[in-house]
């Protein structure tokens, strides 16, 4: 691990500091992991989070169209040397776009099994609705 430390340092001496910038999410996933599923009115959001045993070390924000989910994966191992590291670990600041704003209000949030479910309603504007217009007879 060391030697690819030492070789990422003299690339970014020869190509700039923010010369890994570009590839960052093509060598590291970003965090976390996120599937996005969209129904008439609702979004579901899955968003991979192993081993997290403190609820309140992850963030969820919500602002009109924009999901934040912000917090730390930390995997507890028995000791060693990591010999091999496929499991993406750390602090994540993951900002996701959404299709349409959304209510702040009725939002739920759910862990289980390494996966935080967030289940998101549409903001229906009160000018999107179709309002019945009362006619008024002036012949009477």
């Amino acid at each position: 691990m060391n030697q690819f430390d030492d070789w990422k340092k003299n690339m970014d001496r020869f190509f700039g500091n923010d010369f890994w910038g570009g590839f960052e999410g093509l060598v590291k996933p970003p965090l976390p992991q996120i599937n996005l599923y969209q129904l008439d009115n609702e979004l579901i959001c899955i968003a991979s989070v192993p081993g997290l045993e403190d609820l309140n070390k992850v963030d969820v924000y919500v602002h009109q169209s924009t999901l934040e989910i912000k917090g730390v994966i930390e995997l507890h191992h028995l000791g060693g040397q990591q010999v091999k590291g496929e499991i993406v670990q750390g602090a994540f600041d993951r900002k996701v776009d959404l299709p349409y704003q959304v209510r702040s209000d009725k939002i739920d949030a759910s862990y289980k099994n390494g996966l935080l479910v967030i289940h998101l309603h549409r903001l229906i504007h009160e000018t999107d609705r179709k309002n019945r217009i009362k006619i008024v007879n002036l012949e009477e």
